[in-house]
Protein backbone atom coordinates (compact mmCIF):
# COMPACT_ATOMS: atom_id res chain seq x y z
CA UNK A 1 0.00 0.00 0.00
CA UNK A 2 1.25 3.53 -0.76
CA UNK A 3 2.22 5.49 2.67
CA UNK A 4 3.32 2.48 4.40
CA UNK A 5 6.83 2.39 5.90
CA UNK A 6 9.09 0.08 7.40
CA UNK A 7 9.83 -0.11 10.82
CA UNK A 8 12.64 1.81 11.85
CA UNK A 9 14.76 2.05 15.36
CA UNK A 10 13.40 3.87 18.32
CA UNK A 11 15.12 7.27 18.67
CA UNK A 12 15.37 9.99 21.60
CA UNK A 13 13.38 13.09 22.02
CA UNK A 14 15.17 15.72 20.59
CA UNK A 15 14.67 19.41 19.96
CA UNK A 16 14.56 20.16 15.94
CA UNK A 17 14.61 23.54 13.80
CA UNK A 18 12.53 24.57 11.16
CA UNK A 19 12.42 25.08 8.21
CA UNK A 20 13.65 21.32 7.39
CA UNK A 21 14.45 19.61 4.03
CA UNK A 22 12.61 16.44 5.41
CA UNK A 23 9.20 15.75 6.91
CA UNK A 24 9.21 15.43 10.63
CA UNK A 25 8.72 12.08 11.59
CA UNK A 26 7.02 10.80 14.67
CA UNK A 27 -2.76 13.00 17.68
CA UNK A 28 -2.23 13.01 21.77
CA UNK A 29 -0.36 10.08 20.95
CA UNK A 30 -3.53 8.77 21.83
CA UNK A 31 -3.78 12.17 22.94
CA UNK A 32 -3.96 14.53 19.58
CA UNK A 33 -3.30 12.67 16.53
CA UNK A 34 -5.97 14.79 15.74
CA UNK A 35 -8.17 16.78 18.67
CA UNK A 36 -10.41 13.75 17.82
CA UNK A 37 -7.87 11.51 19.63
CA UNK A 38 -7.37 14.23 22.44
CA UNK A 39 -11.25 13.68 23.30
CA UNK A 40 -11.75 10.19 22.76
CA UNK A 41 -8.51 9.66 24.88
CA UNK A 42 -10.03 12.18 27.68
CA UNK A 43 -12.67 9.55 29.22
CA UNK A 44 -10.05 6.96 29.09
CA UNK A 45 -7.49 8.44 30.92
CA UNK A 46 -9.91 9.66 33.55
CA UNK A 47 -11.12 5.92 34.08
CA UNK A 48 -7.25 3.91 33.49
CA UNK A 49 -4.59 6.79 34.02
CA UNK A 50 -3.79 5.18 37.34
CA UNK A 51 -3.15 1.99 36.00
CA UNK A 52 -1.16 2.64 33.08
CA UNK A 53 -0.04 6.59 32.97
CA UNK A 54 3.48 5.58 33.89
CA UNK A 55 3.70 3.41 30.62
CA UNK A 56 1.88 5.83 28.47
CA UNK A 57 4.37 9.17 29.52
CA UNK A 58 7.65 6.36 29.16
CA UNK A 59 6.10 6.03 25.13
CA UNK A 60 4.95 9.38 24.73
CA UNK A 61 8.80 10.85 26.09
CA UNK A 62 10.59 8.16 24.18
CA UNK A 63 9.01 8.51 20.98
CA UNK A 64 7.89 11.92 20.06
CA UNK A 65 9.78 14.82 18.88
CA UNK A 66 10.03 18.21 19.80
CA UNK A 67 9.76 21.24 17.84
CA UNK A 68 12.01 23.28 19.69
CA UNK A 69 10.78 26.53 17.56
CA UNK A 70 7.38 25.69 17.19
CA UNK A 71 6.31 29.52 17.41
CA UNK A 72 7.20 32.78 15.99
CA UNK A 73 9.71 34.65 17.48
CA UNK A 74 10.63 31.29 19.68
CA UNK A 75 9.33 30.21 23.10
CA UNK A 76 6.25 31.71 24.36
CA UNK A 77 4.33 31.84 27.95
CA UNK A 78 1.61 29.50 28.62
CA UNK A 79 -1.46 30.34 28.38
CA UNK A 80 -3.74 31.33 31.11
CA UNK A 81 -6.52 29.57 32.30
CA UNK A 82 -9.78 29.04 29.58
CA UNK A 83 -9.87 28.49 26.08
CA UNK A 84 -7.34 27.05 24.24
CA UNK A 85 -6.70 26.66 20.26
CA UNK A 86 -4.39 23.72 19.20
CA UNK A 87 -2.59 23.71 15.47
CA UNK A 88 -2.84 20.34 14.02
CA UNK A 89 -0.85 19.48 11.13
CA UNK A 90 -0.69 16.93 8.55
CA UNK A 91 2.31 15.97 6.61
CA UNK A 92 3.38 13.48 3.95
CA UNK A 93 6.09 14.25 1.73
CA UNK A 94 5.05 11.16 -0.60
CA UNK A 95 8.66 9.63 -0.66
CA UNK A 96 8.59 7.08 -3.15
CA UNK A 97 4.22 6.90 -3.19
CA UNK A 98 1.96 7.30 -6.21
CA UNK A 99 1.54 11.23 -6.16
CA UNK A 100 -2.01 12.26 -6.04
CA UNK A 101 -1.61 16.24 -6.16
CA UNK A 102 0.84 16.59 -8.27
CA UNK A 103 3.57 18.14 -6.31
CA UNK A 104 6.24 16.39 -4.01
CA UNK A 105 7.87 18.55 -1.37
CA UNK A 106 7.96 19.62 2.46
CA UNK A 107 4.30 21.02 2.77
CA UNK A 108 1.17 21.06 5.42
CA UNK A 109 -1.27 18.48 3.30
CA UNK A 110 -3.40 18.90 6.24
CA UNK A 111 -4.33 21.92 8.52
CA UNK A 112 -6.81 21.69 11.08
CA UNK A 113 -7.54 23.89 14.41
CA UNK A 114 -8.67 22.58 17.51
CA UNK A 115 -10.80 24.86 19.66
CA UNK A 116 -11.45 23.64 23.26
CA UNK A 117 -13.53 26.16 24.91
CA UNK A 118 -12.66 27.36 28.70
CA UNK A 119 -15.99 25.54 30.00
CA UNK A 120 -14.73 22.20 28.40
CA UNK A 121 -17.91 20.85 27.36
CA UNK A 122 -17.28 20.41 23.77
CA UNK A 123 -14.16 20.71 20.95
CA UNK A 124 -14.67 22.30 17.55
CA UNK A 125 -12.35 21.12 14.92
CA UNK A 126 -11.66 22.99 11.79
CA UNK A 127 -10.53 22.07 9.16
CA UNK A 128 -8.58 25.14 6.65
CA UNK A 129 -8.55 24.23 3.44
CA UNK A 130 -4.45 23.50 2.02
CA UNK A 131 -5.22 25.85 -1.18
CA UNK A 132 -6.20 28.76 0.73
CA UNK A 133 -5.01 31.86 -0.68
CA UNK A 134 -3.87 34.08 2.37
CA UNK A 135 -1.12 36.57 3.34
CA UNK A 136 1.85 34.12 4.24
CA UNK A 137 4.37 37.02 6.62
CA UNK A 138 7.32 38.09 4.59
CA UNK A 139 6.57 36.30 1.02
CA UNK A 140 3.25 37.56 0.16
CA UNK A 141 0.07 35.88 -0.68
CA UNK A 142 -0.08 32.24 -1.65
CA UNK A 143 -1.67 28.66 -0.39
CA UNK A 144 -1.69 28.48 2.35
CA UNK A 145 0.72 25.18 2.82
CA UNK A 146 3.19 26.85 1.48
CA UNK A 147 4.06 28.54 4.67
CA UNK A 148 5.68 25.15 5.59
CA UNK A 149 7.63 24.96 3.02
CA UNK A 150 9.32 28.39 3.07
CA UNK A 151 9.20 28.63 7.28
CA UNK A 152 8.19 25.15 8.76
CA UNK A 153 5.64 24.76 11.65
CA UNK A 154 6.99 28.66 12.99
CA UNK A 155 5.42 30.69 9.59
CA UNK A 156 2.46 28.12 9.56
CA UNK A 157 1.75 28.86 12.80
CA UNK A 158 2.39 32.49 12.30
CA UNK A 159 0.07 32.59 8.99
CA UNK A 160 -2.80 30.84 10.74
CA UNK A 161 -2.43 33.26 13.79
CA UNK A 162 -2.81 36.09 11.63
CA UNK A 163 -5.33 35.03 8.47
CA UNK A 164 -7.69 34.06 12.27
CA UNK A 165 -6.09 37.38 14.44
CA UNK A 166 -5.67 34.53 17.17
CA UNK A 167 -2.86 32.90 19.47
CA UNK A 168 -2.29 29.11 18.86
CA UNK A 169 -1.72 27.43 22.31
CA UNK A 170 -0.05 24.54 20.99
CA UNK A 171 0.83 22.87 17.58
CA UNK A 172 1.26 18.82 16.66
CA UNK A 173 2.69 17.43 13.76
CA UNK A 174 1.89 13.86 12.68
CA UNK A 175 2.67 12.34 9.60
CA UNK A 176 0.18 10.73 7.50
CA UNK A 177 2.23 7.35 7.55
CA UNK A 178 1.37 7.39 11.23
CA UNK A 179 -2.92 6.97 10.61
CA UNK A 180 -2.16 3.39 9.20
CA UNK A 181 -0.40 2.59 12.74
CA UNK A 182 -3.21 4.22 15.12
CA UNK A 183 -6.11 2.85 12.59
CA UNK A 184 -4.92 -0.75 13.46
CA UNK A 185 -4.11 -0.12 16.87
CA UNK A 186 -7.84 0.21 17.09
CA UNK A 187 -8.94 -3.06 15.54
CA UNK A 188 -9.87 -0.76 12.33
CA UNK A 189 -12.05 2.92 12.47
CA UNK A 190 -15.80 3.19 10.78
CA UNK A 191 -15.78 5.98 8.82
CA UNK A 192 -19.18 7.05 7.07
CA UNK A 193 -18.76 8.06 3.35
CA UNK A 194 -21.42 10.26 1.65
CA UNK A 195 -21.03 8.84 -1.38
CA UNK A 196 -19.12 5.93 -3.40
CA UNK A 197 -15.76 6.40 -5.09
CA UNK A 198 -12.11 4.16 -5.40
CA UNK A 199 -9.24 5.78 -3.40
CA UNK A 200 -6.66 6.74 -5.28
CA UNK A 201 -2.75 5.19 -5.21
CA UNK A 202 -1.64 1.95 -6.51
CA UNK A 203 -3.86 -0.02 -4.52
CA UNK A 204 -7.75 1.14 -5.03
CA UNK A 205 -9.96 0.92 -2.30
CA UNK A 206 -13.76 0.76 -2.93
CA UNK A 207 -15.52 2.98 -0.65
CA UNK A 208 -19.47 2.39 -0.19
CA UNK A 209 -21.58 5.33 0.28
CA UNK A 210 -22.23 5.10 3.92
CA UNK A 211 -20.22 3.52 6.83
CA UNK A 212 -17.57 1.61 6.11
CA UNK A 213 -15.05 -0.17 8.46
CA UNK A 214 -11.61 0.56 7.12
CA UNK A 215 -8.12 -1.05 7.94
CA UNK A 216 -4.99 1.44 8.46
CA UNK A 217 -4.16 1.13 4.55
CA UNK A 218 -7.59 1.75 3.48
CA UNK A 219 -7.82 4.52 6.35
CA UNK A 220 -4.64 6.32 5.03
CA UNK A 221 -5.83 5.77 1.46
CA UNK A 222 -9.33 7.27 2.55
CA UNK A 223 -7.69 10.63 4.16
CA UNK A 224 -5.70 11.60 1.23
CA UNK A 225 -8.09 10.68 -1.77
CA UNK A 226 -8.98 14.07 -3.64
CA UNK A 227 -8.95 14.06 -7.78
CA UNK A 228 -11.80 11.14 -7.45
CA UNK A 229 -14.10 13.85 -6.53
CA UNK A 230 -15.59 16.59 -8.12
CA UNK A 231 -14.94 18.97 -5.31
CA UNK A 232 -11.29 17.52 -4.71
CA UNK A 233 -10.06 18.91 -1.82
CA UNK A 234 -13.31 19.90 -0.53
CA UNK A 235 -14.89 16.55 0.06
CA UNK A 236 -11.40 15.25 1.01
CA UNK A 237 -10.84 17.67 3.96
CA UNK A 238 -14.84 16.03 5.00
CA UNK A 239 -13.50 12.71 5.04
CA UNK A 240 -10.37 13.72 6.97
CA UNK A 241 -12.93 14.79 9.12
CA UNK A 242 -15.37 11.54 9.28
CA UNK A 243 -12.10 10.15 10.17
CA UNK A 244 -11.34 11.75 13.24
CA UNK A 245 -14.77 11.23 14.35
CA UNK A 246 -14.16 7.46 13.53
CA UNK A 247 -11.18 7.80 15.98
CA UNK A 248 -13.05 8.95 18.62
CA UNK A 249 -15.52 6.46 18.46
CA UNK A 250 -12.91 3.65 18.45
CA UNK A 251 -11.12 5.33 21.61
CA UNK A 252 -14.61 5.54 23.57
CA UNK A 253 -16.01 2.10 22.75
CA UNK A 254 -16.32 -0.35 25.32
CA UNK A 255 -13.59 -2.55 23.37
CA UNK A 256 -10.98 0.24 24.01
CA UNK A 257 -11.88 1.79 27.04
CA UNK A 258 -11.90 -1.18 28.75
CA UNK A 259 -8.70 -2.64 28.04
CA UNK A 260 -5.25 -0.36 28.73
CA UNK A 261 -3.03 -2.82 26.74
CA UNK A 262 -5.06 -1.76 23.41
CA UNK A 263 -4.85 2.43 24.75
CA UNK A 264 -1.19 1.38 25.33
CA UNK A 265 -0.52 0.03 21.63
CA UNK A 266 -2.50 2.97 19.96
CA UNK A 267 0.33 5.01 22.23
CA UNK A 268 3.01 2.99 20.63
CA UNK A 269 1.73 2.81 17.20
CA UNK A 270 1.36 6.91 16.84
CA UNK A 271 3.60 8.42 19.06
CA UNK A 272 6.94 7.83 16.74
CA UNK A 273 4.97 9.88 14.17
CA UNK A 274 4.19 12.74 16.23
CA UNK A 275 6.31 16.02 16.97
CA UNK A 276 4.56 18.62 19.59
CA UNK A 277 5.41 22.03 20.89
CA UNK A 278 7.78 21.98 23.81
CA UNK A 279 5.35 23.04 26.18
CA UNK A 280 2.78 20.03 25.45
CA UNK A 281 3.97 17.70 27.86
CA UNK A 282 2.60 14.37 28.76
CA UNK A 283 1.53 16.06 32.00
CA UNK A 284 -0.43 19.24 30.22
CA UNK A 285 -1.91 16.44 27.75
CA UNK A 286 -2.98 14.17 30.82
CA UNK A 287 -4.66 17.24 32.43
CA UNK A 288 -6.43 18.42 29.32
CA UNK A 289 -7.74 15.26 29.03
CA UNK A 290 -8.91 15.41 32.74
CA UNK A 291 -10.69 17.97 31.82
CA UNK A 292 -12.54 17.23 29.10
CA UNK A 293 -13.23 13.68 30.63
CA UNK A 294 -17.33 14.51 30.24
CA UNK A 295 -16.82 15.11 26.44
CA UNK A 296 -18.29 12.24 24.40
CA UNK A 297 -18.18 11.89 20.70
CA UNK A 298 -21.64 13.97 19.72
CA UNK A 299 -19.27 16.59 21.58
CA UNK A 300 -17.16 17.16 18.79
CA UNK A 301 -17.94 19.62 16.07
CA UNK A 302 -16.41 19.36 12.82
CA UNK A 303 -16.39 22.18 10.18
CA UNK A 304 -14.25 23.76 7.22
CA UNK A 305 -13.58 27.47 7.47
CA UNK A 306 -15.11 29.36 5.52
CA UNK A 307 -14.13 29.65 1.47
CA UNK A 308 -15.65 31.64 -1.39
CA UNK A 309 -14.99 29.87 -4.41
CA UNK A 310 -11.54 29.23 -6.13
CA UNK A 311 -9.52 31.39 -8.55
CA UNK A 312 -6.10 31.17 -10.79
CA UNK A 313 -3.35 33.23 -9.47
CA UNK A 314 -0.96 35.22 -11.97
CA UNK A 315 1.32 32.63 -12.55
CA UNK A 316 -1.25 29.91 -12.81
CA UNK A 317 -1.88 28.31 -9.62
CA UNK A 318 -5.68 27.19 -8.82
CA UNK A 319 -6.29 27.85 -4.85
CA UNK A 320 -9.44 28.36 -2.84
CA UNK A 321 -10.34 32.07 -2.40
CA UNK A 322 -11.29 32.68 1.74
CA UNK A 323 -14.61 34.14 2.36
CA UNK A 324 -13.02 37.21 4.26
CA UNK A 325 -15.69 38.42 6.32
CA UNK A 326 -16.92 35.20 7.29
CA UNK A 327 -13.52 34.37 8.56
CA UNK A 328 -13.39 37.70 10.39
CA UNK A 329 -16.08 36.73 12.52
CA UNK A 330 -14.82 33.50 13.11
CA UNK A 331 -11.70 34.71 14.03
CA UNK A 332 -13.67 37.52 16.69
CA UNK A 333 -15.67 34.16 17.73
CA UNK A 334 -12.50 32.46 18.62
CA UNK A 335 -11.18 35.00 20.58
CA UNK A 336 -14.71 35.80 22.39
CA UNK A 337 -15.29 31.93 22.88
CA UNK A 338 -18.06 31.85 21.25
CA UNK A 339 -18.02 29.17 18.41
CA UNK A 340 -21.01 27.07 19.02
CA UNK A 341 -22.96 30.40 18.43
CA UNK A 342 -21.22 30.91 15.52
CA UNK A 343 -21.90 27.90 13.91
CA UNK A 344 -25.60 28.19 14.61
CA UNK A 345 -24.99 31.49 12.60
CA UNK A 346 -23.01 30.35 9.62
CA UNK A 347 -23.57 27.39 7.37
CA UNK A 348 -20.79 24.95 7.28
CA UNK A 349 -19.93 22.04 6.17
Amino acid sequence: MSGRRSARPRRSARPRRSPRPRRRRPFLVALVATVGSLVGIAGVIAVVASIFSGGLARNYDRETETIADAFPGGARPAATAGAEDILLIGSDSRAGSDVDDGFRGERADTLMLAHVPADRKAVYLMSIMRDSWVDVPGYGTAKINAASAWGGVPLTVQTVEQLLDIRVDHVAEIDFAGFTGMTDALGGVTVDSPQAFRTSGIEKHRIVAGPNHLDGEEALAFVRTRYAFADADHTRVRNQQAFMRGIVGGLLSKDTATDPGRIQDFVSATSKYLAVDPGLTFRTLVDLGWSLRDVRADDLHTFTMPTAGGGTSPDGQSYVAVNAGAVQTLGASLRSDDLGRWLAQNPHD
